[in-house]
């Protein structure tokens, strides 16, 4: 089996566990591969990208809490951005280790290439001094200056977000460290980045603030971004890079041309493309639909860690509470249907899908396996 060299990996996907019953490290790893087999097709299968070294070793912590077994998993890979989003949605659709049901959420997609890129700069600063004269000095001159520019990196809310300058009032929000430190490079310094495909809550309150340009790469896991942003946040533009490019691989002139061709949602939206169920919710709710998302969040909020799905009649009273894994044997059998369900972690397509055939008007959940659906999906 190929092994990935530590220099050449790119991203970390970082993800955490939930089982309802006492497994061991291998019964993880093993459910990683096996439940992931043939989802994505021959080109993406785990276990020959792991043996053609774009997928390492595997590393599994693991907590024992009476009959629940918890941790964390890391997944590093050698593959690009879109690629990586995949896996990392991939493995967020394991629902049994073993015999046991399991909940699995991705937390983060870590760019690891962060640190490197600085010990990079800062050695080749201190080489280009030993060589002294022997170095052209208007090329120094601009390495220097690129370097000044990436060193103003700062972190951002709890999630500890890479970012430039946030006090001006439009900030431009990228996927990952190295998009913001190619804007940086491009002299764009109101610049913040997500660190993966979720929504940081720290974006979130920040775009009720600030007026929020989105700013994503040229593929597929662009446009799950999009959807996903736009339905959390309020964002007044939208940019995209080429497509198959991605945002970090753009020259400095391209970075300005595409922000200067930036346009509101709604327009974006209407140019096709793009789902538009998004758009088409009204840019101020009543203020009895404010409260009633309020409640939700509480609901929601209340609900997490246990592991449970909470079905909530028209007035958001509680009819029932049982296992997420039971959501679909349980809204077969019920007679009145709930009008809204709130789910601890991840809503499957499956789910997703048991629930619009039932009526379901909406879906409360930290995340979504798909969002092709007419239910109203909501993330707090």
């Amino acid at each position: 089996m190929a092994k990935i060299s530590p220099t050449s990996i790119k991203y970390m996907v970082h993800a955490s566990f939930r089982v309802e019953g006492a497994l061991e490290k291998p019964d993880i790893i093993g459910a990683i591969f096996g439940q992931t087999e043939g989802l994505l097709g021959a080109d993406l299968e785990m276990r020959e990208l792991q043996k053609e070294g774009k997928i390492g070793r595997i590393e599994v912590e693991i907590e024992r809490r009476d009959k629940i077994t918890m941790g964390k998993i890391q997944v590093p890979t050698a593959l690009d951005q879109s690629e990586t989003t995949l896996i990392a949605a991939a493995i967020e659709t394991i629902e049994k280790i073993g015999p046991c049901d399991a909940q699995v959420d991705v937390e983060r997609i870590e760019d690891v290439r962060g640190s490197k890129r600085d010990y990079i700069i800062e050695r080749a600063k201190k080489l280009m001094l030993e060589i002294g004269g022997k170095t052209d000095s208007k090329e120094i001159s601009r390495t220097i200056k690129d370097s000044a520019k990436i060193s103003g990196v700062k972190e951002y809310g709890d999630e500890k977000l890479p970012c430039g300058d946030l006090s001006e009032r439009e900030i431009v929000v990228v996927e990952g460290r190295a998009d913001v430190l190619n804007l940086l490079r491009a002299g764009v310094k109101n610049v913040i980045a997500m660190n993966g495909t979720k929504l940081p809550d720290s974006i979130k309150k920040l775009s009720e603030e600030k007026e929020i340009t989105l700013f994503v790469d040229g593929d597929r896991g662009g446009k799950l971004i999009i959807q996903n942003v736009v339905e959390n946040a309020r964002i007044k533009d939208i940019t995209v890079a080429p497509d198959g490019k991605e945002v970090e691989e753009l020259t400095g002139k391209e970075i300005l041309m595409y922000l200067r061709k930036k346009v509101p949602v709604k327009e974006f939206f209407a140019r096709g493309g793009y789902p538009k169920r998004s758009f088409e919710k009204e840019e101020r709710k009543e203020e009895s639909e404010k409260i009633s998302k309020e409640k939700l969040k509480e609901i929601s909020e209340k609900n997490k860690g246990t592991g449970k799905a909470i079905f909530l009649d028209g007035a958001l009273r509680e009819i029932k509470s049982v296992s997420v894994r039971a959501i679909m044997t349980t809204l077969k059998k019920m007679g009145k249907k709930p009008f809204v369900i709130v789910i601890d972690g991840t809503a499957t397509a499956s789910a997703i899908k048991a629930a619009e055939e039932s009526g379901i008007k909406a879906l409360v959940a930290k995340n979504f396996t798909t969002t092709d659906t007419k239910i109203e999906l909501l993330s707090f």
